[in-house]
């Protein structure tokens, strides 16, 4: 398929749900994991979603190679120094959690680079990974990236539109993350969904600053992650960068955004997730999902 949705000479209209356009292949999240050394936390065989509760090194060196054919990561972002910051306009702590504290800049390099470097080996040969982080850790992830010679296709800059406020005063307000989007090798032919992303910006080129909401409440009523990122984000991450049935992978999946977008789009969805409740989280979340879903699939019925 070309960028301007032409196959065979006849033109098509790309739709964004699994119900309106084939499955791409027919490689499944329990035949890739079945190697894995431990069980999964949570499986649903009828949806193809698969969550371990481990470290992703445990996980990903069982993986086939070339089997993913998209991975969104959101790894630590090692700011948790001790320093403060505003929440629904009260100073708090910006400590995360343990996993989330700095061991220096070579052993955070180091770290990068290895997970990344089990990331590109899954990837299929035209698959992408998208990685999101502040500057306390992408400019890391994008040395990173070359060092093991990813192609760096974009850097979105996220504008989360109504950022708390900085109380020391002596900065500019931090209202953006960033998200590489890059490709396994300057070899790959990645995927992009140019005309929905178009279709999606009022039949406009989509510019690489994307003006989208934090979470708000509703996201996080099964509780929440220090850096949840909105259902928004990764449904247009998704949408742009995968066909209904392709796999997507989180290796730090915290509470299910990731999986939530897949579901949503019909995509296959497995998540790596170490700490036990943001995997309950994800579990209740990615439930009201499914149940949304066959509550408007009847309802659509009737």
């Amino acid at each position: 398929m070309s960028e301007d949705g032409i196959v065979n000479n006849q033109p098509i209209v790309i739709m964004p749900t699994v119900t309106q356009e084939k499955l791409t292949h027919k490689r499944d999240v329990f035949r890739l994991t079945k190697e894995a050394p431990h069980k999964p936390y949570f499986e649903d065989k009828k949806h193809n979603i698969i969550l371990f509760k481990e470290n992703c090194f445990d996980i990903l060196p069982t993986l086939s190679e070339n089997s993913v054919d998209m991975i969104f990561a959101d790894p630590p972002y090692f700011l948790s120094n001790g320093g403060i910051t505003c929440h629904a306009g009260r100073m708090v702590s910006v400590n995360k959690g343990k996993w989330d504290v700095s061991k220096g800049l070579e052993e955070n390099f180091i770290f990068t680079q290895r997970w990344l470097r089990e990331c590109q080996r899954i990837l299929t040969h035209n698959g992408t990974i998208w990685v999101s982080g502040t500057a306390h850790i992408i400019y890391t992830v994008g040395s990173a990236m070359q060092s093991l010679g990813y192609k760096i296709l974009n850097d979105i800059a996220w504008f989360k539109v109504n950022p708390p406020p900085n109380l020391s005063c002596r900065y500019f307000t931090h209202s953006t993350e960033t998200v590489i989007w890059a490709a396994k090798n300057k070899d790959s032919r990645h995927h992009f969904n140019y005309s929905l992303m178009r279709k999606m910006n009022n039949n406009k080129q989509m510019l690489s600053l994307w003006s989208i909401r934090a979470p708000g409440p509703a996201e996080k009523i099964y509780g929440k992650h220090p850096t949840q990122k909105p259902i928004e984000l990764l449904d247009r991450i998704v949408l742009a960068s995968t066909r209904p049935g392709d796999i997507v992978l989180d290796p730090f999946s915290g509470s299910g955004t990731t999986g939530i977008a897949a579901i949503r789009e019909g995509r296959q969805y497995i998540g790596i997730e170490t700490e036990e409740s943001y995997i309950k989280t994800s579990i209740k979340r990615l439930k009201d999902e499914l149940e949304t879903f066959h509550h408007d699939k009847e309802k659509g019925k009737s």
